[in-house]
C-alpha cells in the first residue's frame, strides 16, 4: 500500500519562468513523495516545463484550459478540468504556483475539500506594471481567494509585507521562503567555449541578461541604456523570448544597435551561457525572487539589479552586486561604466556572490523550509 504524501502541483503555462524553475528544480529534488506537475498549454513544447519533468520521470498532465490570459470561458472550462484532475488524484496537499493557477485552483480544492492548500507566489501580479483598475482587480481577487488556501507562500520578504499590509490572509499562515541552488548541480560552459557557442568570440567585454520579454523585465531601459554608452569595445546580448520582443527589436532598430545589441531567442539550459556575461544585468521594474540572479552569482558574474523583490534581500550594494533603482537606463550606464574600469571591484564582487548564494540560499535549507510547512496538521 502507498503510504506517501501525494502532491499535486499546478502552474498556469509550461514556458519556463521562475515558477517553471522552481517547480523543476524542487519536484526534481524531492524524494519520499508522489509527485504530480500540471499545466496549460502555453509553452508546452521541447523547451517547457512539462517535457523536461518527463525527461526526468515525473508524473506530468497536460491541462488544455489552463491559460495565462482573462477569458471568462476558458477559466470556468480550466475550473472544472482542475476539479476533475483533483478528483481523480485526490491529493493530500495541492501546490499552486502562479496567479491563474492559485485562482482557479483554490477554488476547484475548497469545492472538494481538499486537505491542504498551499499557494507559492513568486511575485504578485497586482506589482506588474499594469492599468490602476487591473492592480486593484487582482487585489481583490488575492483577497478573496486567500481564505481558500491554507499557507501563502512568498520567495521575498517584501511580498510578504505587502500582503499582510493590503488584508491578504490565508487560513493559516503567510510566511518567506527564499529560493535556494545546489551550486554543485549547476553546470556552466566555460567562458570561451560559451561566447563561441554564442559567437561573440571576439568581444572584449560582454553585458548580458537572460530573462522572459514580459514587461516586468524592463528591458527596454536596457536597451535605452545600450544608446546611451558610447563604447564599440561592447558587446550586449539579451538571451530569451516573449510577447516584447516586436517592441525590444523597434527600439534596438530605432537606436540602431543592430551591431553591438544580439538578441539569440530562447535558447535551452540558457544559464549555462552565464559565464560568457562580463557583467550580468537584470533591470526589472518588478521581481519576487529570480532564479537567474542567483546563477549568475554563483558563476561569479557581476550582478546589476534593480531595487525590487527580494533582490534588495539578496544583494547588498558594492559587496556581492549593484544595486540602482528601476526604469534608469543612466543607472545601468553608471554601474557598467563603474565595472568596465574596476578589475578588482569584478574580483570582489563575483567572489562574494558565490559566498552568498552558498551560505544564504542553497536547495538544502529551501527545501528543509517547504518539508516542515508539509508536515503541518
Amino acid at each position: 500500500m502507498n503510504t506517501k504524501k501525494k502532491i499535486l502541483f499546478l502552474v498556469t503555462q509550461s514556458e519556463f519562468g521562475g515558477a517553471q524553475r522552481f517547480i523543476f528544480t524542487f519536484t526534481t529534488s524531492l524524494s519520499g513523495y508522489d509527485i504530480i506537475v500540471g499545466a496549460g498549454p502555453e509553452g508546452n513544447n521541447e523547451k517547457g516545463l512539462l517535457v523536461a519533468l518527463e525527461k526526468k520521470g515525473i508524473n506530468t498532465r497536460h491541462l488544455k484550459y489552463l491559460k495565462r490570459s482573462i477569458n471568462p470561458l476558458f477559466d470556468l472550462l480550466g475550473f472544472f478540468e482542475i476539479k476533475k484532475l483533483l478528483k481523480i488524484e485526490r491529493p493530500d496537499i495541492l501546490f499552486l504556483c502562479s496567479s491563474k493557477a492559485g485562482f482557479l485552483g483554490s477554488l476547484a480544492g475548497k469545492s472538494i475539500k481538499i486537505k491542504k492548500i498551499i499557494y507559492r507566489i513568486g511575485g504578485w501580479t497586482f506589482n506588474d506594471p499594469w492599468p490602476k483598475w487591473k492592480k486593484k482587480m487582482y487585489i481583490l481577487i488575492e483577497k478573496y481567494t486567500a481564505k481558500f488556501k491554507d499557507f501563502i507562500v512568498n520567495n521575498a520578504e517584501s511580498d510578504r509585507q505587502q500582503a499582510i499590509k493590503l488584508g491578504i490572509k490565508p487560513k493559516k499562515e503567510i510566511i518567506t521562503i527564499h529560493n535556494g541552488l545546489d551550486i554543485n548541480k549547476l553546470e556552466f560552459l566555460p567562458r570561451e567555449e560559451a561566447r563561441k557557442e554564442l559567437k561573440i568570440e571576439n568581444s572584449k567585454f560582454v553585458v548580458g541578461t537572460i530573462a522572459n520579454f514580459y514587461p516586468p523585465k524592463g528591458l527596454e531601459y536596457f536597451i535605452e541604456a545600450v544608446s546611451l554608452i558610447n563604447n564599440k569595445e561592447i558587446k550586449f546580448i539579451l538571451i530569451g523570448d516573449g510577447e516584447d520582443r516586436p517592441k525590444l527589436e523597434e527600439l534596438i532598430k530605432k537606436y540602431n544597435l543592430k551591431d553591438n545589441l544580439i538578441l539569440t531567442g530562447s535558447l535551452l539550459d540558457a544559464r549555462k551561457y552565464l559565464k560568457a556575461f562580463d557583467v550580468f544585468v537584470l533591470p526589472s521594474v518588478k521581481e519576487g525572487f529570480p532564479w537567474v540572479v542567483i546563477e549568475a552569482m554563483a558563476a561569479e558574474v557581476p550582478v546589476v539589479v534593480t531595487k525590487v523583490g527580494a533582490l534588495p534581500e539578496i544583494i547588498q550594494n558594492g559587496e556581492n552586486g549593484i544595486l540602482i533603482e528601476p526604469r534608469n537606463p543612466k543607472a545601468i550606464v553608471e554601474a557598467i561604466n563603474l565595472l568596465l574600469g574596476n578589475k578588482d571591484l569584478i574580483r570582489k564582487i563575483s567572489k562574494e556572490g558565490r559566498k552568498t548564494v552558498i551560505e544564504k540560499f542553497n536547495l538544502d535549507k529551501m527545501i528543509q523550509q517547504y518539508e516542515d510547512l508539509f508536515s503541518i496538521n
